[in-house]
C-alpha cells in the first residue's frame, strides 16, 4: 500500500524551486508532478519517495552528482538501496542501486518509467 507521508501536503512551487537549487539541476517532471499531489510518500514495505524538503540533502549526502552525474536520487527502500531517475529525461526508467555504490554501470532497472513504478508500490 502506498500512502502520502503523514501530514505532508503537496509541495509548493517555492519548495520545488528550492529542491532544484539544492540538487543543482531541474528535477524530473514525473517527480515534480507527484509532489503537486503529495510531498513525498512511504509504503508499508518501507519504500520512500523523498519530499522536496529532503531530496537535496539526500543527494548531497550520497554524493550523487559525483558518482552518478545526470541522475537524481529520488528515494530508498529503508534497507540500503536507492532509487534514481535520469534528471534530464521525463520518460526515464527507475533505477536502483546499493547506496554505497552509485556507479551507473551497476544500476538495475526497477521499472520502465516513474508512473509504472509508483503504481507497483
Amino acid at each position: 500500500m502506498t500512502e502520502p507521508v503523514p501530514g505532508s501536503p503537496a509541495a509548493t512551487s517555492a519548495d520545488v524551486e528550492r529542491a532544484q537549487a539544492e540538487v543543482g539541476r531541474h528535477l524530473p517532471a514525473p517527480l515534480v508532478a507527484l509532489w503537486k499531489v503529495t510531498d513525498g510518500l512511504i509504503t508499508d514495505a518501507g519504500v520512500t519517495v523523498y519530499s522536496a524538503g529532503c531530496i537535496g540533502e539526500r543527494n548531497t549526502t550520497y554524493e550523487v552528482a559525483q558518482y552518478a552525474p545526470g541522475f537524481v536520487l529520488i528515494g530508498d527502500d529503508s534497507g540500503g538501496r536507492g532509487f534514481l531517475l535520469r534528471a534530464d529525461d521525463p520518460h526515464s526508467a527507475v533505477f536502483s542501486s546499493d547506496l554505497g555504490d552509485l556507479g551507473p554501470e551497476d544500476f538495475e532497472v526497477e521499472s520502465v518509467d516513474f508512473a509504472s513504478w509508483i503504481e507497483s508500490l
